[in-house]
Formats: C-alpha cells, structure tokens, sequence
C-alpha cells in the first residue's frame, strides 16, 4: 500500500497497515467521506468507522500492524475559533490513546502535524521554520496539535517508542473539503458567486501539493530516525490575496473580482518551512514544483468532479456565514 503511493489519500484519519492489508480509521465526520477511498483495492483497505478516542477499538485493531499513521484531526481554523471543545479532544485525547495502543503493543508510529504549531513569522522575513524553532500556537487548533506532538516526543524519549512526527505547511490538491481556502474559491467561482478573502490578502502560506506531502511521509514512515521529528515543506510561500487572483484568472474572472471580510482573530501572517533536514538526511524532493501548474491541475480536478465537493459546499458556507466570513 505504500509502495503504491496510497497515502495520498489520507484525510482526517488513523491508517494502521501490516505488509499486505490495511484499516482505516475514521469517524466520519462532516469532513469524512466514504468517497475518499473509493478505488483503492477493497482486499487491502478495510474502512473502519470509529473513534480514535475508543480505546477498546484501537485494542481490536492495532495489534498485527506494522505501523500506525496518525492523519486524525480536527483542523478548520475557523471551526476551532467557534467551538474548541472537539479539536482538544481528538487532537489531544485521541493522540494519548493512539499512543497508549501502539505502545502496548509495540507498533511503530507516525504522526502527522502542522507548521501552524509554531505561531507565525513576519512579513518579509528571511527566517523560516526549523526542527528547533520553539512551539508559540496562535488559535485553538494549533494550540491542541502543539501538545500531541509533545506527547509523541515523550512517548518515544520515556517508553522508547518507534515514533517519527512531521510538521508540513499548508496543502492544496484534489480530495480537499470545501471549507479548505483554495476548493472555497474556486466552488465559489462556478457558482457564480464572488470570492471572499480575509483581511488585508497579504497572510503568506507556504504550499505544499497533497501528492508530495504523501510522499514524504512515506519516506519518513519508511526510513526516519525513530524520536525525530522532521518539517515538509515545498518553498511555496505565496500570499492568499496572490493564490485568489490566480484562481480568479485561470478560470476567467478578473483579478479582483472578489470580495472583502473581516480577518480572523489571531490570523498568522507568515509560514515558511525549512525542509532541509528532511532533504539532506532522507534524500526527498517535490515532484510538484510548479505551483502555476499544480493549481490549475487542482482547478481541473473541481471542475470535473463537481459531484464530490457538491455535498459539502453548502453546509461549508452556512458555518462561514454564521462566523461573518
């Protein structure tokens, strides 16, 4: 399953695998799709739907597997801002049961996280994220992905668990839900309706394709020190009101065809990874280089499967409406 690059398609889930079957764990929820898994060979995917918080299930499943990927969380910004409640129970809670499970039965674990854990940098500084930089969270989800990391990083330093963790900036590609920043702007965009963008436009994110944060992954699961953690990153950094108007271009409209919102509270203004550990000691690169082309594949990608994001897309921007954005 990883050799096939199958991790490409982990959303928001627990994917524990041996050599020739594995289960997916997930709650599905409103940004759980049965869909997202359609094609992969059945005889090698099962998909479970649960809890990663329900030791009991984690008990029936772990055991026999090599390894254990840990996708699971809860990750709208906006949603956290609202209701806190559910990001520290899945991203906190259910990190400590994962970890608990794989180390009672000794499965090697990785566990993925978010450059948003370690606050934000200033506009047009040179400086970007390290492995080293210190942990400064700016909202609720960020500031619940923080201590599941350190739980990890104690987990292997206390029990010797054979954990890896990694960091990775923001993702844009297909299978991403409508509330995601770049699938609302384009939904929005065949809809008829016009783009909104936060604040002033200039928050700079650093973007990654899904497709090579899969990749990486891989590498670290397959061949990364155990109790190191290491940062994926693509040297993407563009600012949102710059990734809007190229939306906004590829697909006809004119640049500032959109309109304007009020910011969210504690908006990060920059992200920027330095993924040179990750280069030098495990020999990654992106395949995905050319940000212009990646997201004109992504805009594709919309178009044609309109049905899948369809689903989504409505109740996506009631929540928006409801927070004034």
């Amino acid at each position: 399953m990883v050799g096939r690059g199958g991790l490409s398609r982990l959303r928001d889930c627990a994917y524990c695998f041996s050599r020739h079957s594995g289960a997916w764990l997930d709650k599905l929820t409103y940004a759980g799709r049965r869909e997202n898994i359609a094609g992969l060979p059945s005889d090698r995917v099962e998909l479970v739907v649960g809890d990663i918080c329900d030791a009991g299930l984690l008990d029936e499943l772990v055991p026999g597997c090599d390894a254990v990927v840990h996708c699971a969380a809860e990750t709208h910004n906006d949603s956290s801002i609202a209701d806190p409640g559910p990001f520290l129970r899945t991203n906190v809670e259910g990190t400590f049961r994962l970890l608990e499970v794989v180390r009672k039965h000794g499965v090697r674990y990785h566990h993925v996280s978010t450059d948003e854990v370690y606050g934000d940098l200033a506009l047009g500084d040179p400086a970007r994220f390290t492995e080293g930089s210190p942990c400064r969270p700016s909202s609720p989800y960020s500031s619940a992905k923080a201590p599941s990391g350190m739980l990890v990083r104690a987990w292997a330093r206390t029990y010797g668990l054979r954990a890896t963790i990694s960091n990775c900036s923001n993702n844009y590609g297909p299978y991403q839900h409508a509330e995601k920043f770049i699938p609302r702007q384009i939904a929005n965009v065949v809809d008829g309706a016009r783009p909104k963008l936060h604040g002033d436009g200039r928050n700079v994110r650093d973007w990654i394709h899904a497709g090579d944060h899969s990749s990486a992954m891989r590498e670290i699961l397959t061949r990364g020190r155990h109790g190191e953690k290491y940062l994926i990153g693509a040297d993407g950094e563009r600012s949102n009101i710059d990734v809007l108007r190229a939306i906004l271009v590829a697909m006809g409209k004119g640049a500032d065809d959109f309109d304007w919102v009020p910011d969210r509270p504690g908006h990060d203004r920059r992200y920027a990874i330095d993924a040179s550990k990750l280069r030098r000691e495990l020999g990654w690169r992106p395949a995905h280089t050319d940000f212009s082309e990646g997201l004109q594949s992504t805009i594709d990608w919309y178009l044609t499967h309109e049905p899948w994001w369809r689903l989504t897309k409505a109740a996506a921007e009631a929540r928006y409406a409801g927070q004034g954005r």
